[in-house]
């Protein structure tokens, strides 16, 4: 039952969609479709708007629970709905089949539940009414009809504490009966630790057990039922092979994980046979025999995973294809590896390529590592890798939360696991009641679900009267520093700036029609914060006259080139549709930046207008950011200058710490990759050697400057100037004890992913952690939404209630940013 849903999650609860109720409509076309055939009992069917339809523009596609297409809603219907649909007036749209007469189907009634904003309930009924068709509302005698599982959760055949049952069953007790499991000697020379040989035990487990998948049960007729959902199927439901392996950063999954493949390997362990073969193409038996492993992460990753091998399995044992850059376009190429290695990024752009080898392949086992990448369920990458075909499917990640409790719904639509894959049933079963004011309910169910799929250790895990594992012990300190008189000059001016601007802009709608400026008031302040030479103080030149009207880019070349610059200078800027950093950036003339991507599909939409200040839009009126031309690295360091005061704090540190361990190493994370190579000359002017690690580097030369960095010695390197963004994942970085942050970020995830490339298996030294706070600043409040964002993950895997969902940047974290809040 897919959600024609819009929403992310993080509204205001008087702003949520809710059950409007249900229309019948008919599912045509039946007869056309493989799919169709397959509806055997009532079941939930998908919905799907496809505009491009070449038969009919309002053309909604019906699927089974499957995925599989069984045909059309009928035309009257598609035509009331799909405006609705368009313009997001219908939030999401839910549809039930009945069972079916007889064996020749042509139709079939469907109940289509619809879900609205309360603004647009009025609406919804009226182009309903207007088009003929009834809807039976909540209060309609007729509603009791519903079949609808969300409705049958509001009513007496099954109350909310029954769902809740339901949930504080699933998963128990089969955890303890599972063992430790050695690791292959014939390809892992590597001992596992204890908790590692767990892990092994229950990563097997999850592979090879008969269970029927969580929620699921035999009926006594020897059908199999759905509790959640009430869905029933003559056919036994595939196990769930795969799940959540999110335990903490350093405790060695990738070791775990080589040991699974390699057990793949060494016993040959889960293999089709190949009957027939000699009937077949070679290839196809190739295929069915091949036991490859595709690991997707981030580019950052690849070096882990080719020392990892190196250093923990058997010269030869495991052959490995790093998929990326110049590849292959063969299958049969790909299926003579035992492990293929690849980017999201690559992969999101083959998405929509033809002859793709990674999409067509039936991959034995997927693994997605640094999986919180996929957080944003519109993103290319994300639907990438959803759409790959394997049997096997595991999501590695040790921060699956990062923003909000919906980063993890991408997680369930790779996992397939129903119903919580269709986000309809995510949003109502586990987002709309986290999102409620007390959230006990919704915390509890997350807790279930994620202890029925998911296997998390922290390094302060017990087992047994000691910790989980022998790592020193880390200590994280804020060194809070005072700005100089004329920096505090500056930051002042700034942020008094910034705050009059917001007032003249005065509402919501202003605002966000205004948020580019906004984002660079909040950008500049934070650059202020580090080093004034970061941030060009050509405020008023770049500012809009009034909080009523709009810079147009297409009359102001120059206003384009400072939006360009907006982006180049943050590193975590992100496209407001997707969510993630723009691929290729497109600015629109009422100055709000987008990826090419998403904002030409808005274009191609009925409603082409800006998402941020609804002004309409053309082709004409989005322009390519221009490329900004970085100056010699060596030249832009004015070594004259006077230092900042964060510098200065820095320096104080590091040779403080120098002193007592004269052979001690330090990584210093920044987002800013200006100020890394700000930061090269002072420090080599106070003796230190320096190596640099940021994004704009190839992954080879970024794993040579993490060899360097890990060699020992009087000349060795001392210090890594690192981006958070190409280091901040899959690193091994243990060479060092100390880890200062030199600007906070928005997401705690994110920084306890750069603290654990130091603290993790393989660290001798206690480790210590210093975040460089300026006092009175945007950075002391950026600390506040951290903690916000702290709660909801340590509250999602843990045992006791508690934890508030984080609501993401809206126009009142803005304020709050600004200091007016």
């Amino acid at each position: 039952m897919a959600s024609t849903s819009r929403r992310g999650g993080g509204e205001d609860d008087d702003d949520e969609p809710y059950l409007l109720g249900f229309i019948v409509a008919n599912a045509v076309g039946l007869q056309y479709y493989q799919g169709g055939r397959a509806i055997t009992r009532r079941e939930s069917v998908g919905l799907v708007r496809e505009p491009h339809n070449p038969h009919d523009a309002n053309a909604i596609r019906v699927d089974n629970a499957r995925g599989e297409k069984i045909g059309h809603i009928g035309r009257r219907a598609a035509a009331a709905l799909a405006p609705l649909l368009d313009a997001g007036h219908v939030a999401a749209a839910h549809g039930i089949v009945p069972k079916p007469a007889s064996k020749r189907l042509y139709s079939l009634p469907c109940q289509v539940h619809l879900f609205a904003r309360p603004p647009h309930a009025a609406l919804v009924a009226a182009a309903l009414a207007a088009s003929g068709i009834d809807l039976i509302h909540v209060d309609h005698p007729e509603f009791a009809l519903s079949e609808s599982a969300i409705v049958q959760e509001q009513q007496t055949k099954r109350s909310r504490g029954d769902v809740d049952r339901l949930f504080s069953h699933v998963g128990k007790g089969g955890r303890a009966r599972i063992a430790p499991m050695e690791a292959p000697r014939d390809v892992v020379v590597s001992e596992l630790f204890e908790h590692q040989k767990a892990a092994l035990g229950w990563l097997v487990h999850r592979e090879e057990s008969c269970d029927l998948p969580p929620f699921w049960e035999e009926d006594n007729d020897g059908g199999f039922k759905n509790v959640l959902t009430n869905q029933k199927t003559n056919e036994r439901p595939p196990p769930l092979k795969g799940g959540i392996f999110a335990d903490d950063m350093g405790l060695g999954k990738t070791l775990t994980l080589l040991s699974l493949i390699g057990r793949s390997k060494a016993r040959n362990v889960g293999g089709k046979k190949a009957r027939g073969a000699k009937r077949r193409k070679v290839e196809e038996a190739v295929e069915e025999e091949s036991r490859t492993t595709l690991v997707v992460c981030p580019p950052s990753v690849f070096s882990s995973w080719v020392t990892q091998l190196e250093e923990h399995t058997k010269t030869g044992s495991l052959k490995v294809y790093l998929y990326h850059g110049e590849r292959t376009k063969e299958k049969k190429e790909l299926l003579k590896y035992d492990i293929v290695i690849t980017t999201y990024s690559t992969l999101g752009q083959e998405l929509e390529q033809e002859g793709s080898p990674v999409k067509e392949i039936e991959w034995f086992r997927v693994i997605l590592d640094e999986a919180h990448v996929i957080k944003n369920s519109a993103a290319r990458q994300t639907k990438a890798v959803i759409a790959l075909n394997a049997e096997r499917r595991w999501v590695v990640t040790g921060t699956p939360i990062q923003n909000s409790s919906f980063d993890l719904y991408p997680l369930m639509a790779f996992l397939r696991f129903q119903p919580f894959s269709i986000k309809s049933y995510w949003q109502s079963l586990i987002q709309l009641p986290l999102e409620r004011k007390n959230n006990g309910i919704g915390l509890a169910r997350l807790q279930s679900l994620l202890g029925a799929i998911s296997l998390r250790r922290t390094k302060e895990t017990e087992s047994g009267s000691k910790s989980l594992v022998s790592i020193p012990p880390k200590t994280v300190l804020a060194c809070y520093i005072e700005l100089s008189a004329e920096e505090r000059e500056y930051y002042d001016q700034m942020e008094l700036e910034g705050k009059n601007k917001l007032r003249e802009f005065g509402d919501r709608d202003s605002i966000l029609r205004n948020y580019s400026t906004v984002l660079y008031f909040i950008l500049r302040l934070r650059q202020l914060c580090n080093d004034i030479a970061l941030c060009p103080l050509d405020l008023k030149s770049w500012l809009p006259g009034s909080g009523s009207s709009l810079e147009d880019v297409s009359k102001n070349p120059e206003l384009l080139k400072k939006l360009a610059s907006l982006v180049d200078d943050g590193d975590d800027f992100e496209c407001p549709i997707c969510l993630a950093p723009p691929a290729k950036t497109v600015i629109t003339s009422c100055t709000h930046i987008y990826c090419q991507t998403c904002i030409m599909k808005i274009l191609k939409s009925s409603s082409s207008r800006c998402p941020i200040c609804r002004r309409s839009l053309c082709k004409e009126d989005l322009f390519i950011a221009p490329e900004i031309k970085h100056p010699d690295e060596d030249s832009s360091v004015n070594l004259d200058r006077p230092l900042s005061s964060k510098v200065q704090a820095l320096l104080k540190l590091l040779r403080r710490s120098q002193s007592e361990d004269p052979l001690s190493k330090s990584v210093i994370f920044s987002q800013f990759r200006k100020m890394l190579i700000l930061l090269e000359g002072p420090l080599k002017a106070a003796g230190f050697n320096i190596l640099r690690l940021d994004g704009s580097m190839t992954a080879k030369k970024r794993s040579e400057v993490i060899r360097q960095f890990g060699c020992v010695g009087p000349d060795s390197p001392t210090v890594l100037l690192a981006s958070l963004k190409a280091a901040g994942a899959g690193v091994n970085l243990t060479a060092a004890s100390t880890v200062y942050l030199f600007d906070p970020w928005w997401n705690p995830g994110v920084e306890e992913q750069a603290m654990d490339r130091v603290h993790r298996i393989g660290q001798t030294k206690e480790v210590k952690v210093v975040r460089l706070i300026v006092k009175d600043s945007i950075e002391e409040r950026m600390l506040e939404l951290q903690e916000r964002k702290k709660k909801l993950i340590s509250g999602a895997f843990g045992r006791k209630k508690g934890g508030k969902e984080h609501k993401e940047i809206r126009v009142e974290e803005l304020q709050m940013m600004m200091g007016m809040k």
